[in-house]
C-alpha cells in the first residue's frame, strides 16, 4: 500500500499519516522532516528529493504525508491512495493553534524544529496558502495519481473513511 496525504496545513495530514501507518503497518514520512532542520532551516528541493528517493528505494510500501509538489514528483504516479484534505480555513488554523499549545517550543515527530504558531503561520493558513494557484496546485497533484483519490472536506467524513479502513483490515485478518 502505497498513500500519499496532500492538504491545507493544519488540516491533519501527519495526525492521519500516522494513523494509516499504524494501521497497515507501513513506514511513513512527513516531508516537513525532508524539508527542514534545525531552526526552521530549510533544505534544497534536490537535498529533500534525495531524501524521499531514498525512502522510496527503501520501502515498498509507505504513507507520505505534505505537498511539496517539486519533490520527487514520481511519487504521486506510485500511489494506491491519495487523500486531499480540503478543509475550511478557519477549522485548520484552529487545529493549528491547539498543535502549538499541545507542543510549544517541542519538536513532534513531523517536523524536527520546534513548533511555533506565529504572525507568517497565521497567514500562510489563512491566507497565502490558499491562493487560486495553491487549490489547482492540489487537485493537479491529486490527479497525477494512479490509485484511488478521496477528498474530505471536514473531520467527521476522515473518521468515517478511517472507521471504514479499520474495519476491512479487521475482516482481512479473519
Amino acid at each position: 500500500m502505497k498513500i500519499q496525504i496532500i492538504g491545507f496545513a493544519g488540516s491533519g495530514k501527519s495526525t492521519l499519516a500516522n494513523k494509516l501507518g499504524e494501521l497497515y503497518n507501513i513506514p511513513v514520512l512527513h516531508l516537513d522532516n525532508t524539508k527542514y532542520f534545525g531552526d526552521w532551516e530549510e533544505r534544497s528541493i534536490e537535498e529533500q528529493t534525495i531524501l524521499v528517493q531514498d525512502f522510496l528505494n527503501k520501502n515498498s510500501n509507505w504513507v507520505i504525508d505534505g505537498n511539496y509538489s517539486k519533490v520527487c514528483p514520481e511519487r504521486f504516479e506510485n500511489t494506491d491512495m491519495t487523500i486531499y484534505l480540503k478543509f475550511n480555513r478557519f477549522i485548520c488554523f484552529r487545529s493549528a493553534y491547539k498543535r502549538y499549545r499541545r507542543n510549544r517550543f517541542q519538536t513532534t515527530d513531523s517536523c524536527p524544529c520546534k513548533d511555533k504558531f506565529d504572525w507568517w503561520f497565521a497567514k500562510w493558513i489563512l491566507f497565502k496558502g490558499r491562493t487560486h494557484q495553491r487549490k489547482i496546485g492540489h487537485i493537479k497533484d491529486l490527479n497525477k495519481t494512479n490509485g484511488k483519490k478521496y477528498i474530505f472536506k471536514n473531520r467527521k467524513q476522515v473518521n468515517k473513511f478511517f472507521e471504514k479502513l479499520q474495519n476491512e483490515v479487521k475482516n482481512k485478518q479473519k
